[in-house]
């Protein structure tokens, strides 16, 4: 073996091996660098940096901002992955070779490639493209298509398409930004592009419109226009589902146009057993695969196999290059496959289209999911979505009142169900995806994530186990949207936001009750109060989540309540947030207001003290006021006069008489209204705010609390009779005033 081959080898393993350990540069290291640095940047500075320190660097710079981000799950790099990025070292290495022998490797590598991917995925007698965008593989079909249409285009240029203007048509499923693409690479108008509709009667609501294509043709035609190439899908990006290729295939005959073909759905086709409609891309002009994400291969490009019968016009659509390095796209791809083999990608393939299959089955048996696959016995993309089902029992709330709006709360509920599962279970690899028909909708692709996140049947066990977790808080949400919108509008200081994109509750808005203010104080003090209240609500012993709302919600000073849950008491909810934004209004009022109030209350602090001394000399006498005969005065007749103290209340503004502060009993009375609470609620051992009793599994059953308050009377009767005794005499010599009896009445009470 080259021994130069088996040396990058092994510098490719040490090299994943420490961008894949997760240790950052010492801090030695990093003050070493920092005190290095004069005229030129640190790394170019000196004889240079050795292997392990420019790794060392990449690593820091991959990594570095894990402490402060969260650490992110990078995609799994298999061994059939380290083949493909050797393959990437061995290009370069190659391209130094003398010229015959670059080129007599690069043709191997090419001619092997192109024939194992034709082989496999059915393709007969068909050339390849390799391209590391996958939409550049269309771009030059269509550049192959223009070429054999208009055969003077290489001389003549675009003057040629004035007189007969090209169309490219394509489904209205496609992904979104393609067209638009083609016609910005190829120079042509938007008015080239033709946007089919989907069936809207018939079949799939993802497939194109066969019937409306044929029609859209003939009118062009009729129009002087020329029918260049259409665009189809084997599995279209949003719902996976096919277009019916070989009724398209027929049409593009009959039109002579090209038929070129796109989609997750081609990865079947190195099964044993293929759907019909998958199978009828075989028969189309070209193809394009994406074989990284299917087979789990790190930056391998996307290949375009094709068939034309003419090798010029393929060199002026620029699918082939005299340039040997060009041919070197494919080497990775090339070692990939030669590592895999034929049945390490078959059992891939299939891998994944066992675990949609799997989920599918699981799916049918949740209420409330309903899915969109195209086959219900064999489908490689599954999509579903919450529906709430009006049949089914609830202990409260209603469901007509979402009616009106039911398609953008379902969305909102739905996108919320994609995120908690995709965070939840991330290598199951769901994401939400918009629907044109459905709406909202979770998707479940693995033939696109499976084999880099390395999904497994339990990843789909644990997915299914989420979504029957989260069912029930979805419905339970929906339904008491509108009993939350009923509470809150029954409030006087409070305002509901409609805003139907939120997945929860709703939002409320707490209103100032003031009138007298101008519309800026008025809002600053409105800000304010919804700021606060939102603190005082996050801060409760609540399952429920409180947010100041979306991102780019057109209301503000907003408080925004999250998913429900079968227990949530709605009236105990509202009630609260009207109390807390009382009391926090209230409490403003009183610092708003501070500065006049203590001013007033010193002004009738002044007057009271003023009129007191006045009342006291009139009482005394002008004798008594005389230092040496008051002093005689006092000492044969004392005046018996109470001290009248004032003290300042700063919640209504004005002075109060110090005496009921030194009565014993209204010093009682006022703490034991002050210890009570306004409004009482029974809570049990356990229970959080806002749960009915008994409705949730967290709540203490009145079985359970019973036996608890007969356990604790039980062990109270098993202390000692001599210890009651003797509690009771301690307690009666530590008060001389207890009478007598009371001893022994404490000690027959206890017994």
């Amino acid at each position: 073996m080259d021994p130069t081959l088996a040396e990058m080898g092994n510098h490719l393993s040490d090299a994943m091996k420490i961008l894949e350990s997760g240790k950052l540069e010492s801090e030695q290291g990093k003050e070493r660098r920092k005190l290095s640095w004069k005229d030129f940047p640190g790394p170019l500075q000196g004889d240079g940096q050795d292997v392990v320190s420019i790794l060392q660097l990449v690593q820091n710079l991959m990594h570095g901002d894990d402490d402060q981000q969260g650490h992110r799950r990078m995609q799994y790099v298999g061994e059939q992955g380290h083949m493909a990025l050797l393959g990437h070292s061995l290009a370069a290495y190659i391209s130094v070779l003398e010229r015959e022998r670059l080129r007599k490797l690069t043709t191997r590598i090419l001619s092997d490639t192109t024939l194992w991917l034709c082989r496999l995925f059915r393709y007969e007698n068909g050339s390849a493209y390799y391209h590391e965008d996958d939409r550049e593989g269309l771009v030059k079909m269509c550049r192959l298509a223009i070429n054999t249409h208009y055969e003077d285009y290489a001389t003549e240029g675009f003057t040629l398409l004035s007189s007969k203007h090209p169309v490219i048509y394509q489904s209205a499923a496609c992904r979104p930004g393609l067209g638009q693409h083609l016609c910005s690479q190829l120079g042509l108008p938007l008015s080239s592009l033709c946007i089919v509709p989907c069936n809207t009667m018939f079949g799939s609501l993802h497939q194109m419109d066969v019937a409306l294509l044929d029609k859209l043709i003939r009118d062009d035609r009729e129009s002087g226009k020329l029918p260049l190439l259409l665009i189809a899908n084997a599995g279209t990006p949003g719902a996976g589902h096919t277009d019916k290729l070989s009724r398209l295939k027929e049409l593009c005959v009959q039109y002579n146009m090209w038929l070129h073909v796109e989609g997750v759905n081609l990865a079947t086709l190195v099964l044993g057993q293929v759907s019909s409609t998958v199978t009828a891309a075989t028969k189309c002009d070209s193809i394009t695969l994406t074989p990284g994400p299917w087979l789990g291969l790190p930056a391998v490009p996307a290949v375009t196999l094709y068939r034309h019968e003419d090798p010029a016009l393929s060199l002026a659509a620029g699918l082939t290059s005299s340039q040997p390095v060009e041919k070197l796209r494919a080497l990775p791809l090339w070692l990939s496959l030669q590592y895999l083999g034929h049945d390490g990608i078959l059992q891939r393939i299939k891998h994944a289209s066992q675990l949609s299959q799997q989920l599918l089955e699981h799916l049918k048996t949740l209420a409330s999911i309903k899915t969109s696959v195209e086959d219900e016995l064999n489908s490689p993309v599954v999509v579903f979505r919450f529906s709430q089902d009006n049949s089914a029992p609830s202990s409260g709330g209603s469901v007509e009142g979402y009616l009106a709006g039911e398609r953008d709360i379902l969305d909102a509920l739905n996108r919320w169900l994609g995120e908690q599962l995709a965070q939840q279970v991330p290598l199951s690899g769901v994401d939400v995806v918009e629907l044109e028909d459905e709406g909202t909708c979770v998707r479940f692709s693995p033939l696109m994530t499976a084999a880099a996140l390395g999904t497994q049947e339990n990843d789909v066990a644990a997915l299914v186990e989420k979504l029957g977790e989260m069912i029930p808080v979805l419905s339970c949400t929906l339904r008491f949207r509108q009993d939350f919108k009923d509470e809150v509008l029954q409030q006087a200081s409070l305002s509901y936001i409609e805003d139907q994109s939120w997945p929860g509750l709703g939002g409320v808005r707490y209103e100032a009750r003031t009138t007298d203010l101008d519309e800026d104080k008025r809002q600053y003090r409105v800000e304010r109060i919804n700021s606060d209240l939102l603190k005082k609500l996050m801060e409760l012993d609540t399952d429920l989540y409180f947010s100041d709302g979306p991102e780019f919600c057109e209301e503000k000073n907003c408080i925004f309540i999250g998913m429900a849950t079968e227990d949530l008491d709605v009236a105990e909810l509202v009630e609260t947030i009207v109390s807390i934004g009382r009391d926090i209004e209230e409490s403003g009022k009183l610092f708003e207001n501070m500065t006049e109030v203590v001013r007033r209350g010193i002004q009738e602090a002044e007057q009271q003290l003023q009129k007191a001394n006045e009342e006291k000399l009139m009482e005394e006498g002008v004798l008594r006021q005389i230092p040496l005969v008051g002093s005689v005065l006092n000492w044969f007749s004392p005046v018996q006069a109470s001290v009248k103290g004032r003290t300042f209340n700063l919640a209504e503004g004005c002075l109060d008489s110090t005496e009921p502060v030194y009565s014993v009993k209204a010093q009682m009375i006022k703490e034991a209204s002050l210890d009570s609470p306004k409004s009482v609620t029974k809570r049990f051992p356990g229970q959080k705010l806002f749960r009915r009793h008994g409705a949730g599994s967290d709540s203490v059953s009145d079985t359970s609390s019973v036996s608890q308050l007969e356990e604790s009377f039980r062990e109270t009767a098993e202390v000692p009779q001599e210890h009651h005794v003797h509690i009771v005499a301690e307690m009666a010599l530590s008060d001389q005033r207890v009478p007598e009896g009371q001893e022994t009445e404490s000690v027959d009470t206890l017994r």
